[in-house]
């Protein structure tokens, strides 16, 4: 059940925090809406919110990353005007990165796996940057795209890789804004907090934040897709197995600990592991009941929040971040001959099944 205060808050008309103009494409990342997700929340008795992070301008909480990133090297001295941004990325980071490029003057070249949707190299392509898909390895092969990127930066003047799976500029963007953000909409009411991690950033981010603005009473907790080995590494005590299968979510899931996940990992409370088929059951069911047309690790996400609340109790609180939109993903998502592919419509509510419309 909602407090009082918090339904009062919600009942008033949608506004954004910044209530002025803003500089530019970085002034205009960040403070997006806490979104009360009113089906789940009966479902469970509990309040379950979305962080609207598909709200920013490049459409994914990766814009955060990107801006903390290039700032935070501009303020070392570590890229001058006019030089080279190069980065490894799985789609958003790059997507970010290339609007900050755009609006800053620097040249943008990303290395990415080419497991990616098609939309993903397509926008990357459009907004400037130069793409390199390169073969989907595991991190430890050189030829890993994030190897590449380092390389590739390497020789060139004025120019800097931003690392961001082990740049902890990534998670403290996210303690200085997305954490503060959260805690700020919830008025300090926050009994958990969940989301599956690729960099690690928000997590360690989010989660640093809110431990410490809650005197460690906000509990946090990592979602995990198939394919990934931070379930088992935090459920085991840390134990790190060697990493096998795989997941239709895009840049999420992870084969180690980053140095950003690191800065956190030991003060997590638990972890959740989604199958594919329950994050696409959650992605139609979010179209359905709640109008929101999101991605594959948001509906993960929410999955895990929905099993957070569960684990807390009627009338807890639990948060966790709409990473972006379904239209970068949307020739798959909604495609039944591909779902059919993955071995994944049948796990989709057959009242839900309409929605498939490509193929």
């Amino acid at each position: 059940m909602l407090c009082s205060a918090l339904r009062r808050s919600l009942a008033q008309p949608a506004r954004r925090f910044t209530t002025r103009a803003v500089e530019g494409f970085t002034g205009s990342v960040g403070n997006t809406p806490l979104i009360y997700l009113k089906a789940l929340s009966e479902q469970t008795g509990c309040s379950i919110f979305g962080k609207a992070e598909f709200q920013n301008p490049g459409g994914s909480i990766k814009d955060r990353a990107a801006i903390g990133i290039v700032l935070d090297a501009e303020k070392k001295g570590l890229i001058k005007p006019g030089g080279t941004i190069v980065e490894g990325t799985a789609g958003n980071t790059g997507i970010g990165l290339a609007h900050v490029c755009r609006s800053k003057g620097y040249r943008c070249v990303i290395f990415m796996p080419d497991t990616q949707s098609q939309e993903k190299i397509d926008l990357l392509r459009i907004l400037g940057a130069e793409v390199y898909p390169v073969p989907a390895v595991p991190y430890e092969n050189p030829k890993n795209y994030n190897h590449q990127a380092k390389e590739y930066a390497r020789q060139l003047d004025n120019a800097i890789w931003t690392d961001q799976f082990d740049n902890t500029a990534n998670a403290y963007a996210h303690y200085i804004t997305t954490g503060p953000e959260i805690w700020e909409q919830t008025q300090g009411m926050v009994d958990g907090f969940v989301c599956s991690t690729g960099t690690g950033g928000t997590l360690a981010g989010v989660g640093k934040c809110l431990k410490e603005k809650s005197n460690g009473k906000s509990q946090i907790w990592l979602a995990d897709p198939p394919g990934s080995v931070l379930y088992t590494y935090i459920s085991s005590g840390g134990k790190l197995v060697e990493r096998t299968g795989s997941s239709i979510t895009e840049g999420i899931g992870q084969g180690r600990v980053t140095a950003n996940l690191g800065t956190f990992i030991n003060e997590l409370d638990g972890a959740l592991h989604v199958p594919d088929e329950q994050s696409i059951a959650m992605l139609y069911q979010l179209l359905d009941t709640e109008g929101l047309y999101v991605g594959a690790s948001t509906a993960l996400n929410v999955v895990a929040a929905v099993e957070l609340a569960r684990k807390l109790g009627k009338g807890s609180r639990v948060v966790t971040v709409l990473c972006d939109g379904a239209y970068r993903y949307q020739s798959r998502l909604f495609s039944k001959k591909w779902l059919q592919s993955k071995g994944l419509f049948d796990a989709i509510p057959e009242h839900l099944r309409k929605y498939a419309v490509l193929d």
